[in-house]
């Protein structure tokens, strides 16, 4: 799964391509401001960066430098209202694949962002949508999880957290990240406390004595251990 990173601070945009292109199997992880985007990077892996350009706390054509000197590989797509060809122009030399101007076309940019990754990275293996290692596997296109031969029930959200987990295998996921993506029956995000117990009790349907598969990292997040006791 593509995990990307959508850099915008008009929250109700945000929200919305984040549920569009999560919708279509990417990971996505919000940041509204320079700052939390810069923490964002530091702190996980991403195949693909969606940046606005007039942001609260700086500019996203620096951003967009500071992604290309440390990943150069990393493609980038701006998504700005900035509309004069100069400005087109800077986001293609700075390195970008891709500048989209507002208001746009949702299939469109979807389009684009398969383009982009496509560019990016390799096609993506088939068992992309699973997750199996004899002993645990999940199906997430289906939603059906088995465990030794037993079939588990499973909530959204914790679906939602194994793909978050997965997706960054071997890496933290923080707390907030998670926070960002979760939410409730009736859609209102879920607090620290339920985000605890959630996981606490997914780690007991998924795992056994011989088999761990999350690890806390106390006061950050979590790891996907791929199975191995660490």
């Amino acid at each position: 799964m593509s995990q990307i990173l959508v850099v915008e601070d008009d929250l109700a945009l945000s929200a919305g391509l984040c549920f569009e292109l999560d919708m279509c199997g990417y990971v996505t992880v919000a940041a509204y401001n320079c700052q939390k985007a810069r923490e964002a990077l530091r702190g996980g892996r991403f195949d693909l960066v969606l940046l606005d350009v007039n942001l609260p706390d700086g500019n996203g054509f620096d951003l967009c430098r500071e992604v290309k000197a440390a990943a150069p590989a990393l493609p980038v797509i701006f998504l700005t209202a900035n509309d004069l060809e100069q400005d087109e122009l800077s986001g293609f030399d700075l390195g970008a694949e891709d500048y989209v101007t507002k208001p746009f076309s949702l299939p469109v940019l979807k389009r684009r962002v398969e383009v982009a990754l496509r560019r990016g990275a390799p096609a993506p293996e088939p068992s992309a949508q699973c997750w199996d290692d004899s002993f645990l596997h999940l199906d997430f296109g289906a939603l059906s999880a088995v465990r030794g031969g037993e079939r588990l029930a499973i909530t959204p959200n914790e679906y939602r957290i194994l793909r978050l987990l997965i997706a960054s295998a071997g890496n933290i996921v923080t707390r907030r990240v998670l926070l960002e993506k979760l939410w409730d029956c009736d859609e209102n995000y879920i607090d620290d406390h339920t985000l605890t117990v959630t996981v606490n009790r997914l780690r007991a349907k998924i795992e056994d004595a011989d088999h761990t598969y999350i690890r806390t990292v106390r006061g950050m997040g979590y790891i996907w251990t791929k199975g191995r006791r660490l």
